[in-house]
């Protein structure tokens, strides 16, 4: 996954329906940039440097994997998009929306067209009274100061009014308040880590995580199958329960939900294919005592992705002992992973085809998943 970086950017409007406007940018910039993670109050205050009807301002914080130029390309067809025309005099003039970045992380840059910090935001009451709502203690990386320092410091002088409407966070479209314990599965390569790491991110929930990286057995396990598949199960038993029990007995008052890359069942799935039968027998013996008492999740997510696209991510990443995996081996785990999940009529499973998705690439992707996701959440309140 790329590195998030945490931005804030101002928005105003002050022609026609000025919180549509604010709002609508606000949607877009969740829909092609990233996650708003806080929304100021929203402030009205005369036009600054003409003539003009007042503003509504306000400003975002937001994290993106997007560098600064790209960022800075979005924002401008949004405000084209909500029918900024371009401008017709070289000095300030009214328009439907205004989108200016802020901070990028504490990153500082000077170009033709982008300077990041914000050269004249220090200047300005009407971004440093909604920015000191979402980031009082944000040190300016230039002038080394505190938003709340700033503020004080100020020169300007002009009256700004709380306006009593608030705008949205369109992430609240996207709920996972029905889970206490969300599961997401599928096979090598499917892209699972990735989603369960956006979502807890995203959606301010616990990470679980499985440590198979640490495993010992696994490169020995792919290179040598029949040797050492009853040896890597077991040790994958025992690690599996360790973690995951540890993990779902440890509430964190901080976080509203849980979220796994794996669930237990998966070492009765992959076991089932590595193992001779009688084998096999013995193990889900073991299994079943060790797993018991074991929660169950509240949703399970299958990604399905097909063979060639599993090839591809796994390539991808780049891991020295997955290089040799075969077709016919994903294939067996694909079938297995669908075998088990008819045989469980009261699991919640929500079953997805992400073959022709990038999830982690695409935002817009990554927003269709959630809202398949979001379906599930919304069936099951039925």
């Amino acid at each position: 996954m790329k590195p998030t970086k945490t931005i804030h950017i101002a928005l105003g409007s002050n022609k026609g329906n000025k919180l549509q406007y604010l709002q609508s940018a606000i949607d877009a910039i969740f829909e092609r940039i990233g996650a708003v993670k806080k929304i100021s109050k929203v402030y009205k205050t005369p036009a600054f440097g003409f003539e003009g009807d007042d503003f509504f301002n306000a400003c975002i914080t937001v994290e993106t994997e997007l560098r600064p130029k790209s960022v800075l390309k979005l924002l401008q067809e949004i405000e084209l998009k909500l029918g900024r025309a371009a401008k017709t005099t070289s000095g300030y003039e009214s328009r439907e929306i205004d989108l200016d970045i802020l901070f990028f992380e504490d990153e500082i840059l000077e170009e033709k067209n982008l300077i990041i910090p914000h050269p004249q935001l220090q200047h300005r009451t009407f971004v440093l009274q909604p920015l000191l709502d979402i980031a009082k203690d944000f040190k300016h990386p230039v002038l080394n100061t505190s938003i709340e320092a700033l503020l004080g410091q100020c020169v300007d002088n002009s009256e700004i009014e709380h306006v009593n409407i608030w705008l949205k966070n369109p992430r609240k479209v996207y709920t996972f308040n029905n889970y206490n314990y969300l599961a997401i599965e599928g096979n090598i390569g499917a892209g699972k880590t990735s989603l369960a790491n956006k979502i807890s991110k995203d959606f301010n929930a616990k990470l679980i995580l499985e440590r198979f990286a640490d495993n010992p057995f696994l490169p020995k396990f792919y290179k040598e199958p029949e040797r050492y598949a009853f040896t890597l199960e077991m040790s994958f038993l025992a690690d599996r329960y360790q973690q995951i029990s540890d993990d779902l007995s440890q509430l964190d008052l901080f976080k509203d939900f849980m979220v796994s890359d794996y669930d237990v069942n998966k070492s009765l799935i992959f076991s089932k294919v590595t193992l001779p039968e009688d084998e096999f027998r013995l193990y889900r013996k073991l299994f079943y005592q060790v797993y018991k008492d074991i929660a169950k999740p509240d949703l399970y997510v299958y990604l399905y992705q097909n063979t060639e696209r599993l090839q591809a991510n796994i390539k991808k990443r780049g891991r020295n002992y997955e290089k040799d995996i075969k077709d016919d081996y994903l294939e067996k785990i694909n079938t297995g992973y669908l075998e088990f999940l008819k045989s469980q009529p009261d699991m919640n499973v929500k079953i997805i085809d992400v073959s022709d998705k990038d999830f982690v690439k695409h935002r817009a992707d990554y927003l269709w998943l959630l809202g398949e996701i979001n379906e599930s959440s919304v069936s099951s309140k039925q």
